[in-house]
């Protein structure tokens, strides 16, 4: 009878094995960015079916927006630009990737943090210039 307590195929890594680093970070956040889209996508479609249904209809929105939920409705439409731009941003790495460019480690990182930090400032700047909560 075989030894059952050692088994020789290879174990799969842990998160607690591999040490954290922007492309690992990058590659989740694209993942999660793609499904905050996904909603995203839903409720400015519910806006404009609001608008679409006349001012009546319309009416429930600006309420919502002018009580003390707005703050959190801009804070998610925020968010939402947040996953956009990054999902733009490292979707053009993807289509780099695709090339068969840039997979080199140290550079990879780099061009995880440049993407993160990009996205942040160019979301910050699109609500600056839209007259937004910032």
């Amino acid at each position: 009878m075989a030894n059952q307590s050692v088994d020789p195929r290879p174990l799969s890594p842990h998160l607690q094995v591999w040490r954290w680093h922007a492309t690992m970070a990058s590659s989740i956040f694209h993942r999660a960015s793609g499904s905050i889209n996904y909603i995203g996508a839903i409720l400015i479609t519910v806006w404009l079916v609001l608008l679409a249904a006349g001012p009546d209809a319309y009416a429930v929105f600006e309420n919502l927006m002018a009580g003390p939920v707005g703050l959190l409705v801009k804070l998610a439409l925020f968010g939402f630009t947040l996953s956009l731009v990054y999902h733009l941003f490292n979707g053009v790495r993807h289509l780099v990737w695709d090339l068969g460019k840039g997979f080199d480690p140290k550079g990879s990182n780099q061009r995880s943090m440049i993407i993160i930090v990009a996205a942040i400032v160019v979301t910050v700047g699109i609500w600056i210039l839209a007259g937004g909560i910032i």
